[in-house]
């Protein structure tokens, strides 16, 4: 997985799996662009990736923010060969019938109509120059139902099929696009639930035990490099299991 030459935008890159991905990315010869709302968390991280790591402060939710800070990828770091769409809103839990609507549409927004407007603006680029790689982060909720989060389990199933029509569409021009599903990963979130809730969460992944983001980060460097070039269309869960297995 060799980057160099690349130039890889990733947002929600100011923690987690964004931070960890533009690490990873960075120290295989990566130039990329950090992109998340916290400018400060920012230009920490940029600072610690030294001098190919550039930064741009953005709502991804806000279409006009989004669009002038891939602009700024652009003027900093070159053409966008790689696109990794990471940023996302975990929406809230209510019952169904007084689930707000406001809540439904921020929720849809972040996380499908920002990755449906990303990506249409780093198209061109990538068609002129005949290739590009596009990944998307999705979740288990882009395969499973969840209770009392409609919002969410609707935005992730809508990204798996937007990612799976992008790759149909620009597989033409050299252009794959992919879906990383994490799984329990360890994030800050994560960090926050209570322990014996914590333990009950372990105790349904087969493997017993979160995962780390460097884990997922891991799987996200493979499909957003050339050493997956006949890989696109394709959803790959970092999960320990959990998706694809019955215990009894």
């Amino acid at each position: 997985m060799d980057f160099d030459g690349k130039h890889i935008a990733i947002t929600g890159a100011s923690s987690g799996i964004g931070l960890e991905t533009a690490r990873m990315l960075s120290a295989r010869g990566a130039a990329v662009t950090l992109i998340a709302r916290r400018a400060e968390r920012l230009e920490e991280a940029a600072r610690e990736l030294g001098e190919n790591a550039a930064w741009a402060a953005a709502d991804v939710g806000d279409r006009e923010q989004l669009d002038a800070a891939l602009d700024s990828a652009v003027q900093q770091n070159g053409p966008i060969t790689g696109l990794f769409a990471n940023a996302g809103f975990t929406g809230g839990f209510t019952p169904l019938p007084e689930y707000p609507g406001d809540l439904w549409d921020d929720t849809l927004r972040i996380n499908l109509s920002s990755v449906f407007w990303a990506v249409q603006k780093v198209l061109p680029a990538m068609i002129e120059a005949k290739g590009g790689s596009i990944l998307v982060t999705g979740s288990m909720a882009s395969k499973r139902g969840m209770a009392m989060n409609p919002a969410y389990v609707a935005s992730k199933h809508g990204l798996l099929g937007f990612s799976r029509a992008v790759a149909v569409e620009m597989a033409p021009h050299s252009i794959r696009c992919n879906c990383v599903i994490p799984g329990f990963i360890e994030t800050e979130a994560l960090a926050r639930i209570p322990e014996p809730q914590r333990s009950k969460i372990e105790g349904r992944i087969p493997q017993r035990r979160m995962g780390s983001a460097a884990e997922l980060s891991e799987v996200a460097c493979f499909l957003l490099s050339d050493a997956a070039s006949h890989v696109t269309g394709q959803d790959w869960a970092a999960d320990g299991g959990t998706l694809t297995t019955l215990e009894v």
